[in-house]
Parts: structure tokens; sequence; C-alpha cells
């Protein structure tokens, strides 16, 4: 009787397998099973960042059209954040702030000091890029916030995944936007913003995603309708294909992902390489 052992003589070929070899076959032993609707949430992760950059990139028109003060702005972004601030301490009631140990006057400090180095650098910013073209501007800075939402951190455990990185672009992309309005303060507010959106901000949509999915759900869709609302400002067909990039994000894709699970085949037995389950570290003694 054929074995499956290499320590033995057998009178069989070295490709021989007898009839129990396919006793032993799997299908979709570690397939994930989705439900739409938890797709459909976990998608709001990707329209909350393509909606930021739809909202950076508005503002950056509205402020170079002289539709928008930056004394506006910053009164806006800076009302803005003190409610985030509050409600991101008050979803959870502050046991966060309490397990990371940063105090209130240490926000406040970091604070004081970005924005007072970002002041005094507005002048460097505006001037920065005064010899590269605007066109190659604009350029770089498509460049740089495609490469945002690229490396964003979505929630997904990939190696391509780099908070760093997509912020930093992110930063970049505004300086490059910066150095085009007319006056420092206006590059000064505008990198402000920045980093406002793009890194304070999803900070609080995590924490809002976590303690309450229905708020986080809530504030979505109200911040994809203000991205509309302002896109259509501007320009009524980019609003109608921002929508429709949206709508297929947020339902056609998970739809597809879904049914494309049913699709799929993958099999194990006893051809797939050997695990080793056995704790060995005693014999690294």
């Amino acid at each position: 009787r054929w074995q499956k052992v290499l320590y033995e003589r057998q009178p069989f070929p070295d490709n021989y397998v007898d009839q129990r070899f396919l006793e032993e076959l799997r299908k979709n032993v570690h397939a994930r099973r989705y439900r739409y609707r938890a797709v459909v949430f976990q998608s709001g992760a990707v329209v909350q960042q393509l909606c930021s950059v739809c909202v950076f990139v508005l503002t950056w028109w509205y402020m170079d059209a002289g539709m928008l003060s930056p004394q506006g702005l910053f009164g806006a972004a800076l009302v803005s954040s003190l409610l985030g601030y509050v409600l991101f301490d008050a979803v959870d009631g502050g046991a966060g702030r309490r397990e990371s140990g940063r105090t209130r006057w240490a926000d406040l400090k970091s604070t004081l000091v970005f924005a007072a180095f970002t002041y005094g650098f507005s002048p460097v910013l505006k001037t920065l890029t005064e010899s590269i073209s605007t066109d190659t501007i604009y350029a770089m800075s498509a460049l740089m916030l495609l490469g945002h939402l690229i490396f964003f951190d979505y929630g997904a455990n990939a190696a391509i995944v780099s908070s760093t990185l997509s912020l930093n672009m992110a930063i970049f992309a505004s300086v490059c936007l910066a150095s085009r309005l007319p006056r420092s303060l206006h590059a000064f507010v505008m990198v402000t913003f920045a980093m406002q959106i793009f890194a304070l901000w999803p900070m609080l949509q995590k924490k809002l995603k976590a303690q309450t999915p229905r708020c986080y759900v809530g504030v979505t869709v109200l911040f994809a309708l203000a991205a509309l609302v302002g896109l259509a400002s501007v320009s009524s067909v980019g609003a109608v294909l921002f929508a429709s990039l949206l709508l297929t994000i947020s339902c056609i894709c998970p739809y597809c992902l879904i049914r494309l699970q049913l699709l799929k085949d993958n099999i194990h037995g006893p051809w797939d390489e050997a695990e080793i389950k056995e704790d060995l570290s005693r014999f690294l003694m």
C-alpha cells in the first residue's frame, strides 16, 4: 500500500498518488464572506478622503479668485477646529486622552508653535516656487494629491499604506498651491487649513467610526453633500462626475466585490507547503 513518506522505498513512481489524494481537497478555506452594508460602511473612509481633497482644492480656487478672504477662512477653520476638538474628547468621554497622557496645555502649545512657525515662514512659502512655471506647479500638486489618496491609511493592513508619506504629499501640494496665491497671509492660511483637513480631520473620522458609527455615517453624507454643493458652484459637469465617482465607490464597487466573492475558488490540500505549527523555540535555546 502506498504511503506518503520519503524515507521508504516503494514500488511506485515518484509522482504517484492514490485515490485518497483528493479526499483532502478543501475550497475557500480562508475566504471571507462580506456583507453589502458592512462594505458600504467601510467605503466611507474613501469617500471622506476624496471629499477632503475636493474641499481643499475648492477652497484654494475661491481664495485665488478673490471670492474668499484669508481672514474669513482662518476664522471658519478656527471655529471648526475648536468644535472638532471638543467633539473628539466628548465621543469617548476623554478615555483616549487619559490613556495617551497628553494634556490640553500640551495641545495648545503645539498649536501655537505650529501657527507661529508657519506664519513666520509664510513669506518663504510664498516665494519658494516662484521660479517654477504655474503649469508645473499644478501638475506637481495633482500628482501629490493623487499620491496622498493612494498611500492614505483607509484601515487596510497593506504594505502600500503610509500615513506619514500620505500627509507629507498633501502638505507639499498645499505649499505648491499656496505659492500661487496673492499674499503671504493667503499662503499661511492655506497651509494651516491643509494641516487641519488632512491631519486633524482624519483623526476625528476614525474616532467617530470606532465609537459612534451612526454619527460617522451622518457626517460622511453631510460632508459629501457639502463638497458636491461647492463643486457645483464652480462646475456643474464636475459636480455630476464627482457624484458619479462617489456613488460608484460607495454603492457599485461593494456590490461588485460581493458578486466576485461568489466566483472565488481557492483550493487547499496535501500539495500545499507544510506549515510548522509546533513551538520550536526550545531548540533555539
